[in-house]
């Protein structure tokens, strides 16, 4: 089998709270070769990594990440929803992620900006990462085509990947348009759709579905010519792709 991308859904979220330290380092142990999380821009500017719109679900907090400070929002727990070993694990900023997944470690990073983001949040996002010397390790995603032209202006010689809900023909000319290298659809519309990973393939864009959770459909998607696999079981994905090194797989070679 062609060597698999192995990513981490907002770090290794199946064994630690979404979005946070443990998780991310988590990741990195269990094998992943990129890690991916989102982040969001607080009421004062400061990038910090969570997915939601507001605090409330993975953490003790109520509101929304861009109505509340950095201050307020890593003051919050947002590890004692997942498990009460992890109570009292925070939001963490953008430049801690950074750290941890940075110094001597082989592992991408997979950073989608959620929307709405302004031009000049996306520069200090872009900033901090080019600042840790990550530039050539970090993928930029995000579902909104606009943040991936502000990405372009800004930082022209970073990857940007596009994350879709449907996946079609069509996606192979938004690729062209945009400077893809990648473009992320949901699970599902991979299966429906070889063709097109193999129109964006022919193009230079691969193709990494999420969320692939269910290891049957596994040899499936690695059959429709995926580069990689967006997951919450990173350590389950990375025992598979090892094991997997013949057999009926290896045609996809």
């Amino acid at each position: 089998m062609r060597p698999l991308h192995r990513v981490a859904h907002r770090g290794y979220s199946a064994v630690a709270p979404e979005n946070t330290l443990p998780a991310l380092a988590a990741a990195v142990l269990a094998g992943a070769t990129f890690v991916e999380f989102d982040v969001r821009t607080t009421a004062d500017g400061v990038p910090v990594v969570i997915h939601d719109r507001t605090v409330d679900r993975t953490t003790d907090g109520s509101g929304p990440v861009a109505g509340l400070t950095a201050a307020e929002i890593t003051a919050l727990d947002a590890g004692g929803w997942f498990s009460p070993a992890y109570t009292g694990i925070g939001v963490p900023l953008l430049t801690e992620v950074l750290d941890v997944l940075g110094p001597g470690d082989p592992v991408e990073l997979l950073l989608e900006i959620k929307p709405p983001a302004t031009s000049g949040q996306v520069a200090a996002i872009v900033g901090q990462v080019s600042g840790a010397g990550l530039l050539g390790r970090t993928v930029v995603q995000s579902f909104d085509p606009a943040v991936l032209r502000l990405v372009g202006e800004v930082a022209p010689e970073m990857r940007r990947g596009l994350l879709r809900d449907g996946f079609d023909g069509a996606q192979v000319e938004v690729a062209r348009e945009l400077g893809l290298a990648y473009c992320n659809p949901r699970l599902n519309s991979v299966l429906d759709a070889p063709g097109t990973v193999a129109a964006l393939a022919a193009e230079g864009v691969a193709v990494m579905p999420w969320t692939a959770n269910d290891a049957a459909l596994w040899p499936g998607l690695v059959e429709a010519g995926v580069a990689g696999l967006i997951t919450d079981h990173t350590g389950e994905l990375t025992g598979w792709a090892q094991n997997v090194s013949s057999g009926a797989l290896s045609s996809s070679a």
